[in-house]
């Protein structure tokens, strides 16, 4: 009992001594460049002085939307054509969409689009004068360092509560047919996917989930941008079918479009408290879920057992 509470304490207080010597070495970087920044910033509110909205959909909308689409259009041509390899062949589930069925894609493409600029575009209108009752979004001191690091816990958080159990929800026979079954017409899921779902969906498991983070912290824009652009990389990686070296691992995620019934949410922090990762944790899925530091795939180097033969 001992030695456990000893270990425990001593690993407590590296993890401590680590997380303060990352933070210092971060603070000082920003405190560096934030004056640089600040003025940067400052600059653009003379830029728009008067047309703040304009900034705040500049920082809503258009730099998430490009990353989103820059991102998966580099993944969509491995998913099209299959090259270049040396992405490819960190494909999780070996052997499907090996090309990607095009028709389906293009009908996908389209649902996203209407997702992203139907439903999100004015989701994200209206939470602009939400923001303004807690504090302009746009007022002129940037946020400290410490002070984003714990916005963006508490996002996540958020984010983590109100996916899971509204995903959970979805998967409800009520809701599962008429709803999130379009969602699930991809077993082996792509990147831009991960916004293809049925509009109810999107408004309720996509977009609140990431949404009301910012309005409990009356968050500024410079927040809000780096937030939304997190999201929707995260989600992307997430659905999009590759383990790729130094990038999160997207197997959890990749289970549930395969099993439907495992992994609900994004941290798998609720999974595991919920025992909705069981059968996730006894498979080869699960100790590939790790962060890739080589370049050998985990397909390779942990394999999926051989198939029975029937």
């Amino acid at each position: 009992m001992r030695r456990t509470a000893f270990i425990l304490g001593s690993g407590l207080l590296l993890l401590v001594a680590f997380w303060n010597s990352v933070t210092w070495h971060l603070q000082r970087f920003w405190g560096a460049s934030g004056y640089f920044w600040q003025a940067q910033w400052e600059k653009l509110l003379s830029t728009f002085e008067g047309m703040e909205w304009m900034l705040y959909f500049i920082g809503t909308i258009q730099v998430p939307g490009l990353l989103f689409w820059s991102f998966n259009g580099l993944l969509l041509v491995v998913d099209t054509t299959g090259k270049p390899n040396f992405i490819s062949r960190y494909r999780i589930q070996v052997g499907k969409n090996e090309p990607v069925d095009a028709e389906k894609l293009r009908q996908s493409i389209r649902t996203v689009l209407f997702n992203q600029y139907m439903i999100s575009l004015p989701m994200v209108v209206l939470l602009y004068p939400i923001l303004k009752l807690w504090g302009d979004p746009c007022r002129r001191e940037l946020p400290t360092f410490h002070w984003f690091l714990l916005e963006l816990t508490v996002f996540t958080l958020i984010e983590e509560v109100l996916f899971y159990y509204s995903h959970r929800l979805l998967h409800h026979p009520t809701f599962y047919k008429k709803i999130h079954k379009k969602h699930h017409e991809w077993t082996a899921p792509v990147g831009v996917i991960s916004f293809y779902a049925h509009p109810i969906e999107h408004v309720v498991s996509n977009t609140l989930p990431v949404m009301v983070g910012p309005i409990v912290m009356g968050s500024h824009l410079s927040s809000i941008t780096m937030w939304f652009s997190l999201a929707v990389i995260i989600t992307t990686i997430s659905h999009c079918g590759y383990h790729l070296p130094f990038l999160p691992s997207p197997e959890f995620h990749d289970y549930h479009h395969l099993k439907f019934n495992q992994c609900y949410g994004v941290l798998g922090v609720l999974d595991h408290l919920h025992g909705t990762d069981t059968l996730f944790k006894q498979t080869k899925a699960y100790e590939r879920h790790i962060l890739l530091l080589g370049l050998t795939p985990l397909s390779e180097s942990i394999p999926d057992p051989p198939k029975k033969m029937e």
